[in-house]
C-alpha cells in the first residue's frame, strides 16, 4: 500500500492542524471530528478522508461566520462591534 496512510493517530492530526493532541482528542469526544477506537487499549484513529471532510466543513463554517459577522473598522484599524 503506497502513499499516505489511511488512518492517522491523534498526534498526526494535531500536527496537520497545528494544534495539540489534547485539542484533537476533545474534538473527537465532542463529535466534531469522526474517529474510531481500535485495539484493547482503545487507541483512537482518524481516517484521512474524515480529516479532509472536517477541514472542508471548517472552511464552510468560517465563511458563514465571516459572512454573518462582517469586519467593520472605525477608521483607525480597530474593529467595531
Amino acid at each position: 500500500m503506497a502513499g499516505a496512510p489511511r488512518f492517522l493517530t491523534l498526534a498526526d492530526v494535531a500536527e496537520v492542524l497545528n494544534t495539540s493532541s489534547a485539542q484533537v482528542y476533545a474534538m473527537v469526544r465532542r463529535g466534531e471530528l469522526e474517529a474510531i477506537k481500535i485495539g484493547g487499549r482503545g487507541q483512537w484513529r482518524v481516517e484521512a478522508s474524515k480529516l479532509e471532510e472536517y477541514i472542508a466543513r471548517a472552511y464552510r463554517d468560517t465563511k458563514a461566520f465571516v459572512d454573518d459577522h462582517p469586519f467593520v473598522e472605525d477608521g483607525t484599524g480597530v474593529e467595531v462591534d
